[in-house]
């Protein structure tokens, strides 16, 4: 029994220990959970938090890898359970909850004004909620069309630029155009299916969710959030000039097709790129277009990735001093091409490294000033939403399973139910 009680006692130290704090010599210790995970990001953000140990020895940053791969749950029990890292890495659609939860530290008076200046106002209300600031926006990435260079040059048709976009009406043409003989136009990459519909309707005039005088918010799919999804299914299942088969796949599951030729196009987000260099067999030659453009012009949504410190944390000054060194300009753009993303910050993101127009780069910092908060940044359930409503309605709709009236019925009926319990 005597045994058995020392064993607890010392997983309870250990436990202790691993959750950060100040140790008898002064010294604080912080927990940096980050979810880098391409090899050259984990290594850039290794290597910063090494340069911090190296320079501030009162103050040790601990770097702990995580994943995307259910953090909404895994945060929600480190935060329950008080063993919540003192640096989170996330997403900002992901944090509302967090924050109005009581989760998450307000940094409003934690960050310096430097920081708050380098970054638009318009990726800082990806991470307001109320009167508060929850997390610093850093990273982000326009969804992008990844088009085999030689197939277009071939076929004659328009090229788009950032300053002349193809117009949905256009794209649904030309990809249609490009189609034939086994071969598609476009490939949808489908299987998580909310954000990007969302994301992109934005561009159409697009809202999807409505907040009203009282605070609370409600869904209502109109005509112009409905342009996005009917352009996809009318590809799919009328002009047969989109892939039927990869609508529930992931990004990297349309590469090998792409590469193989059965695809003109693929829509991906931004950083897809890395696994393009690293994956297209040699001569492959391939290049980066706009999406296209409605109503909204190049407007998209984004959710850009964020660094938050723990409610919890009895070093917030610290944790937040940390953040601003991560995120100066300089290592702002290493983290950038780390992860293959833009960084949000302006002085970052007029760094030469990130204009050329090598690999798309160019293309992709010309859409930076389009970019957007998305839709669903703050509304309050929206993890719910989007995993028990939108995603299987949407993927039955591209499906062909159910048609647009369907789709709107249980967008707004069933989504209003889930919304109203979180807005009591």
């Amino acid at each position: 029994m005597r045994a058995r009680l020392l064993a607890l006692v010392l997983l309870l130290l250990l436990a202790g220990c691993s959750s950060g704090g100040t140790r008898d010599d002064g010294r604080i210790t912080l927990r940096f959970q980050s979810l880098a995970w391409q090899e050259e990001s984990v290594e850039a953000n290794k290597e910063l938090v090494r340069e911090w140990n190296a320079t501030h020895p009162d103050v040790r940053v601990e770097y702990v890898q995580g994943t995307w791969d259910s953090v909404h749950d895994q945060l929600l029990t480190a935060f329950e359970g008080g063993e919540a890292p003192d640096i989170i890495h996330d997403a900002s659609d992901d944090l509302a909850d967090f924050a109005y939860g009581g989760y998450l530290a307000d940094l409003t008076d934690l960050l310096p004004a430097r920081l708050k200046s380098e970054i638009p106002r318009r990726s800082w209300e990806t991470t307001t909620f109320g009167d508060g600031i929850y997390g610093v926006p850093f990273l982000q990435e326009p969804r992008v069309l990844i088009a085999n260079a030689k197939w277009l040059k071939r076929s004659g048709v328009r090229i788009p630029t950032p300053e002349k976009p193809w117009s949905w009406a256009e794209f649904r043409r030309i990809t249609e155009q490009l189609s034939g003989r086994g071969k598609y136009g476009i490939a949808w990459p489908l299987k998580e299916p909310v954000s990007a519909t969302l994301n992109l309707s934005l561009s159409t005039g697009g809202q999807l969710f409505h907040r009203g005088a009282d605070g609370k918010v409600t869904v209502r799919f109109e005509a112009a959030d409905q342009v996005v999804p009917r352009t996809i299914h009318a590809q799919a299942g009328t002009d047969r000039s989109a892939s039927p088969t990869t609508l529930g796949s992931g990004g990297s599951d349309t590469l090998p097709g792409f590469f193989g030729g059965r695809y003109a196009m693929v829509p991906l987000g931004f950083s897809y790129r890395q696994q393009i260099v690293q994956q297209a067999p040699k001569g492959f030659d391939w290049q980066v277009l706009p999406a296209p453009a409605g109503a909204g012009g190049l407007t998209q949504g984004v959710s850009p990735q964020t660094l938050s410190v723990a409610e919890d944390s009895p070093h917030k000054k610290e944790a937040a001093a940390f953040i601003d060194f991560l995120l100066r300009p300089e290592n702002m753009v290493r983290l950038a091409l780390g992860d293959w993303m833009l960084p949000t910050g302006d002085r970052a993101l007029n760094d030469p490294a990130l204009r050329t127009p090598e690999h798309g780069w160019s293309t992709g910092t010309a859409l930076a000033a389009h970019l957007r908060p998305a839709p669903a940044q703050t509304v309050r359930g929206y993890p719910e939403w989007k995993d028990k409503v939108a995603t299987p309605a949407l993927q039955e709709y591209y499906s062909g399973a159910i048609g647009i009236r369907e789709l709107r019925e249980r967008l707004e009926e069933d989504g209003n139910l889930v919304l109203a319990r979180y807005q009591r």
